[in-house]
């Protein structure tokens, strides 16, 4: 027979085993390859289905049979070897990025080194067409418009085929072509009037703006605003045009605030409002006086107002939200800020209450632009941040107006009356922010009352030094009360630093109306000729003075001595330290000072009174009316058993 045949015989046996084993493992485990079903026995009801019998491979004769090949093994299959050795790649390193960068290379970076060869190339043709007359500065200037437009519209057809970020180069090409020529058409060649140069510039920005909208392509909008602010500073003629200027301006302001309010682009906002800013200071260093301030005015409360909604009627971005949010975040301060010190500026020459009132005002507008950024559904991280940002600046501008329209001590009295009404508001709706504010607030009202201010009272008690302190007095009390009603932490170390600094003013309000009684005693004493008469008021100055020594001894240790009451009836230790601080600080007094200044009837007394106050509290303390060797008992105990 044929060996060719015996192989094949061969072959159609082990087809014939295999399939026989695949069939009998589908049955154990009731699995059926995908796409085909197991035929089944046609049987009645009555009977069971015969098991399918194993099929047997066909006989074949000793005289033609073939030798049986080995037992085929399931081995691994082994990788070919690479054809060039391994790098060993940096971390995070995967064939993705590898591709990332090369695309980007090849798309992003050529692209651009290209389009600028390309630029360059052709300048230096035109320029060298230009030195040699080739080209006249009409035609020179219809080559541009010309070159504009036609890459413009070339830029198209590779949009068109999803080359977005090439055809999107393009477009600057020739968008950035159509500004300079119209720019060199009235500028260098003086072929068209100004009016026609800002006519045609104006066509160009609206037309890129259009194809933004109609391409939704943010990229093209930002070329668009940027076309917009260059224009007047390239037909420029050095004219005062006030009115011309900034009606254009707020022009384009308002095409941006629409849109922002259509279109998420948030960061349209920015770029309007530095074109805005920019020309503003420009015109204003140079043009402005006081004749001019209503008109002026005018346009800048326009601007202001233009971004001060902006918050409002913003359109929420998908995604990015942070970044988004951060852009109104500085807009909003930026523009309150810019916006009250140029206000200011302007108002000050005029009148310096009109100043302050307009500083007020402005808070109330921010107040109310608070509330209505809070009642925004939308994003509640964002409307909150926004919301927190403009009750700040509206809080600043108060505090601001307070030293502008008050002089002397009512600025520090304006503050605290503010503290208090702060904290007052921020526990009934729960602020957290409002309280920062108050407290700041204080902050500048004490260190402005003990470092700047300078009384001058002719009578004790009633004047407005006291005053002045009794409403600081009065406004820690309430930061101490409210802050001990909070359950943190930060509570508790506020209400302990407003009880520390209301001792110290307390004991600092009445030390100045003693040194105020006593320099009043000094006063009366004239220097006399003669030396008999300096011995006599000499005696008489030293006798006020010891007595005034003595009576501030005397103050210290009964506020000691009523700080230490209260301490025990309240049961607290905080108080009570306060109380021992004081009381320390009165022995050092008396025991330095006292001795070697004061007359022996004022030494007795004092040292008497001051014994008689320490045995007092020690007695108080031995005999434990507050339990305190119970309690540290306790508190072994409970060491000992962890």
């Amino acid at each position: 027979m044929d060996p060719a045949h015996n192989d094949l015989e061969v072959i159609r046996r082990l087809l014939a085993d295999l399939s026989a084993r695949v069939s009998s493992i589908e049955r154990k485990l009731e699995v059926q390859s995908p796409g085909a079903t197991t035929p089944r026995p046609h049987t009645t009801p009555d009977q069971k289905p015969a098991a399918p019998e194993p099929s047997q491979p066909a006989p074949v004769s000793p005289s033609t049979a073939a030798p049986v090949p080995p037992a085929i093994t399931h081995a691994t299959p082994t990788a070919p070897a690479p054809p060039y050795p391994l790098v060993p790649k940096a971390p995070g390193y995967t064939p993705a990025t590898e591709a990332n960068l090369e695309s980007r290379i090849g798309s992003h970076w050529l692209n651009r080194i290209g389009i600028s060869a390309v630029l360059i190339g052709i300048t230096y043709f035109l320029k060298f067409a230009f030195d040699n007359n080739w080209i006249g500065p009409a035609g020179r200037v219809t080559i541009g418009l010309l070159a504009g437009i036609g890459v413009v519209i070339w830029s198209e057809r590779f949009r068109a085929k999803g080359y977005q970020a090439f055809s999107y180069s393009l477009k600057a090409v020739g968008i950035g072509a159509l500004y300079l020529s119209l720019w060199a058409a009235f500028q260098v060649y003086v072929l068209i009037p100004s009016s026609a140069a800002f006519v045609a510039m104006v066509a160009v920005t609206a037309a890129t703006a259009a194809m933004a909208w109609a391409q939704d392509a943010q990229l093209l909008a930002t070329f668009a605003i940027a076309g917009g602010f260059v224009t007047p500073m390239l037909l420029s003629t050095g004219e005062n045009r006030e009115l011309a200027l900034f009606s254009y301006v707020l022009l384009l302001d308002v095409a941006t605030l629409a849109l922002v309010a259509f279109k998420p682009w948030r960061r349209l906002l920015a770029m309007s409002f530095i074109g805005t800013l920019l020309l503003y200071i420009g015109w204003y260093t140079r043009f402005y006086s006081r004749s001019q301030f209503n008109l002026t005015f005018a346009f800048a409360t326009s601007f202001f107002a233009i971004f001060a909604i902006a918050p409002l009627v913003a359109q929420q971005p998908k995604g990015e939200i942070a970044v988004r949010v951060s852009v109104l975040e500085i807009v909003a301060f930026v523009n309150a800020a810019v916006y009250f010190f140029q206000g200011y500026a302007m108002i000050e020459e005029i009148d310096r209450t009109y100043a302050a009132w307009f500083a007020l005002a402005l808070a109330a507008v921010y107040i109310f632009l608070s509330v209505q950024i809070g009642k925004q559904a939308s994003a509640p991280g964002a409307s909150q941040a926004l919301r927190y940002l403009h009750l700040a600046v509206a809080l600043g501008l108060i505090t601001i107006a307070i030293p502008i329209r008050l002089d002397a001590h009512w600025i520090t009295i304006g503050w605290f009356v503010e503290s208090g009404v702060l904290l007052l508001v921020a526990d009934r709706i729960k602020s957290d922010l409002l309280n920062v504010f108050a407290l700041g607030a204080l902050v500048l009202g004490v260190i402005r009352l003990l470092l700047f201010d300078n009384f001058y009272s002719t009578q004790l008690i009633f004047n407005m030094r006291f005053m002045t302190y009794a409403v600081a007095i009065a406004v820690l009390a309430i930061v101490a009360y409210y802050a001990a009603q909070r359950d943190d932490d930060a509570g508790h170390t506020v209400a302990a630093a407003a009880v520390i600094a209301l001792n110290l003013l307390t004991l600092t309000a009445i030390s100045l109306e003693i040194a105020d009684y006593y320099n009043r005693l000094m006063a009366t004493i004239r220097p006399a000729h003669g030396r008999w008469m300096r011995d006599y008021y000499g005696n008489a100055w030293r006798t006020i003075e010891i007595e005034r020594d003595f009576t501030y001894s005397a103050l210290w240790m009964i506020y000691g001595a009523i700080l230490m009451a209260i301490g025990f009836a309240r049961r607290s230790a905080f108080v009570r330290w306060q109380a021992l601080v004081l009381i320390a600080a009165t022995i050092l007094k008396v025991f330095i000072h006292d001795v070697s200044r004061l007359d022996r009837e004022y030494r007795i007394i004092s040292f008497i009174v001051l014994g008689a106050l320490l045995l007092a509290i020690s007695f108080v303390y031995q005999r434990d009316w507050l339990q305190l060797s119970a309690r540290r008992r306790a508190e072994e105990g409970s060491r000992a058993r962890i």
